[in-house]
C-alpha cells in the first residue's frame, strides 16, 4: 500500500523531513483512508502518524577526550598550535622561575644565613639568568660555601 502521499502530507504539519514519519504499522489501513489534511491531522493527534526523534552527535568521546586533557594527556607535540611562546609566554615563564629565587634569597637573607653583600650578588646573578630554579641557586651556595648553617 502507497502511503507516500499520507507521509508528505504528514511532514508538513510535522514540520518535519519526509523521512522522519513514523506511520504506525498496526493502523497502516486508517492511514490510507487519509486524504485530506485534516484527516492526516486527526491521525497525528491520535498517534498513528508521529515524528521520529532527531539523530544527534554523541558527546561521549568529546567528553572523554576534554576529561584526558584535564589530567594533562593528549598534549604532545602533534596536539599543540602555536609556537611555544604563543602556548606560554617566555616573560611568564620567567616570572615563575624568578619568583620563588627571589624569595629563597630573601628569606635566607632575612633568617641571616647570607649577609646583605652575598644577597645583592647573588640578586643581580639570578637576574642575570644565572640560576635555573631554587634548588639551583641553593646548591651553587653551598658549594661556594657561603651558606650559614
Amino acid at each position: 500500500m502507497n502511503l507516500s502521499n499520507q507521509k508528505r502530507l504528514a511532514s508538513q504539519l510535522l514540520k518535519c523531513g519526509y523521512n522522519r514519519v513514523w506511520i504506525d504499522p498496526n493502523r497502516q489501513e486508517d492511514v490510507a483512508d487519509a486524504i485530506t489534511r485534516s484527516d492526516v491531522r486527526t491521525l497525528i493527534d491520535s498517534g498513528a502518524v508521529a515524528a521520529k526523534q532527531k539523530k544527534g552527535v554523541s558527546r561521549g568521546r568529546a567528553e572523554y577526550h576534554i576529561a584526558q586533557r584535564r589530567k594533562g594527556r593528549q598534549s604532545g607535540h602533534g596536539s599543540r598550535r602555536g609556537k611555544k611562546n604563543a602556548r606560554k609566554p617566555s616573560k611568564e615563564r620567567w616570572m615563575q622561575a624568578i619568583r620563588p629565587i627571589r624569595k629563597r634569597l630573601k628569606d635566607l637573607r632575612d633568617t641571616g644565613k647570607i649577609d646583605v653583600g652575598t644577597y645583592r650578588t647573588y640578586y643581580m646573578k639570578a637576574k642575570g639568568g644565572v640560576f635555573k630554579g631554587r634548588s639551583h641557586l641553593e646548591s651553587h651556595l653551598k658549594t661556594e660555601g657561603l651558606l650559614k648553617e
